[in-house]
Parts: structure tokens; sequence; C-alpha cells
């Protein structure tokens, strides 16, 4: 049987790959503020997630909803849902990819501070020849955490217009690879205790 190998450019070139963060959240569980600006290790949020996918990506887009002069002002173009009802991170996935200048888009959560910073890098390694690459811990799916080709837009719009919002089940039918990480990086910020 052959298998795909994904070739990766020398690690001081970056990936053909739209790093796009995911700061558009209601940040419930946080008191209703915007997660992106929140303070982890003396630095917003937003500035780690930057970090994470800055060196391995092509292009920078980061997904907000709130303080768009703010995130702009970071240099990067904002992607806003196309609905202002806080509909959940698939939204600003789906507004990704429809916005990307690559192929290829690599999401991630802006309250994930923990992430390896070859993370674009791994889940280049793992797509092997799938569309598709979802992260998971031995305990769960971190499925806002992908690697996506374009061409699955279609697929995922279907599956908003049908009123589908659960991340995890948006994937379950089509043929995707698993990168396995540790549940420890995968540590969201979620409420003020995760923050010290």
């Amino acid at each position: 049987m052959h298998v795909e190998q994904s070739v990766s450019p020398p690690a001081s070139l970056p990936l053909p790959i739209t790093g796009l963060i995911l700061a558009g959240g209601a940040g419930r569980r946080m008191g209703g503020v915007d997660k992106g600006w929140v303070l982890w290790q003396k630095a917003p949020l937003i500035s780690h997630a930057i970090q994470i996918v800055q060196a391995d990506s092509a292009e920078i887009l980061i997904s907000a909803n709130r303080q768009l002069e703010d995130y702009r002002a970071l240099g990067y173009p904002v992607i806003p849902d196309s609905c202002a009802t806080f509909e959940g991170p698939l939204m600003g996935l789906s507004a990704g990819l429809a916005a990307a200048g690559q192929d290829w888009v690599a999401s991630i959560p802006v309250d994930s501070p923990l992430l390896p910073h070859d993370l674009l890098r791994q889940m280049w390694q793992a797509k092997m020849d799938k569309d598709l690459v979802v992260v998971r811990s031995d305990q769960r799916w971190h499925a806002v955490l992908v690697l996506c080709h374009r061409r699955l837009l279609p697929r995922l719009q279907a599956y908003l217009d049908q009123g589908g919002r659960r991340v995890q089940d948006w994937f379950r039918d089509l043929d995707y690879a698993t990168l396995h990480l540790d549940e420890a990086v995968l540590r969201n910020c979620n409420v003020p205790e995760d923050l010290s």
C-alpha cells in the first residue's frame, strides 16, 4: 500500500499554511472578557498564540468578534464570524478557510499557551494524504486544533447550515489523520484560576 509522505520545507522556511488563531469566543467562563487580551505570564494570550504559529505559517489570520481594532493593531488580518452571536469556533474556522491565502489552514485556540511551537510542522508531517488532521490526547479530541485543506470548506459550511455546532461532530464522516499530543500541552485557560 502506497502512503504519501508529507515532505516539509526546511525548518527555516514557512510551510504553505495559513495559521488561524481562534479568538472569537464569548469567554463566558472567564467572566465574559475577550480571552485574547487576558494576561498569562505577563503577556496577552494572543501574543502567545502568535508565537506558536508564526515560525511555520506563511500567513496569519485572527478570528475575532470583539476589539477588532486592537487585534488589527497587531499587524494581521482580522476575520469576524459571519454572524455576531458567538456561534462557536467552527464559525471562525469557516470564515478563516474562506479568507485564507494558502490552501492549508491550521487553527489553534487563543487560550492554549502551552501548545508546542512546532505544532504546525507536526500537523503537516501527520497529514499523509488526508485533507484534515485533528489533534487528540489520550483523554479526548481537541477538535479546534486542526490542519484543514480549503477544499473541505463546503462540507463544513453544509454542517453549519444544517445547524451543526459541535466541533467534535463535523469531521466524523471525513477521512482524517490524527495527531496525538499530551493533554498537558493542550490545556485551555477557561477560568481565571487557569491563569496562575
